[in-house]
């Protein structure tokens, strides 16, 4: 993945698909830098936030999972780990597992993954294991997730797989 956001800041940084290079800039909306704000009790974004380059969520094609189109973005990442990111900065991660938000009638995949560097990596292989390793996680983030938007005076994002995190699936034979 590629680190957009940094964890605990609040600059909405993306990967711009139009520009020679894809840089990695802070989006404008009417001329303005757009930051997300504070909701109590997280500051900025609570995990790591990127992307997975040369992927794509096809705003032309309803997902069959959500009946929605997709949002036109790279597959986002949220990785989990200890360390915080760094702007640009490229991880190997492990995907865990999936959430699928519903955005403005857009479909959001967001994998759910860690650094396979971080220290605690190997203690996680699914979605299943967050609860016990990182206790109110993944209700924090479908929290954060539903609510972000607010505050710009937007609605509460909506879930799909009924707002269940979904584990990846492996094959534990090998």
């Amino acid at each position: 993945m590629v680190v957009e956001i940094p964890r605990w800041t609040n600059a909405k940084n993306e990967i711009n698909k139009k520009e020679y290079g894809n840089p990695i800039v802070q989006d404008q909306k009417n001329g303005k830098p757009r930051f997300v704000h504070d909701i109590f009790p997280y500051k900025g974004y609570i995990w790591n936030y990127g992307a997975l380059p040369q992927t794509y969520e096809d705003p032309e094609t309803k997902d069959k999972f959500t009946g929605c189109i997709g949002d036109g973005d790279p597959v986002d990442v949220i990785e989990i780990g200890s360390k915080l990111g760094v702007l640009g900065e490229i991880k190997k991660v492990k995907i865990l597992g999936t959430v699928c938000l519903i955005d403005g009638d857009e479909t959001d995949w967001k994998i759910i993954a860690i650094d396979v560097n971080d220290p605690i990596s190997n203690n996680v292989r699914s979605v299943g294991d967050l609860e016990s390793v990182f206790p109110g996680l993944l209700s924090a983030t479908k929290n954060w997730f539903t609510d972000y938007k607010i505050p710009d005076g937007k609605p509460k994002n909506s879930w799909g797989l009924e707002g269940q995190a979904k584990d990846v699936v492996t094959n534990h034979n090998s």
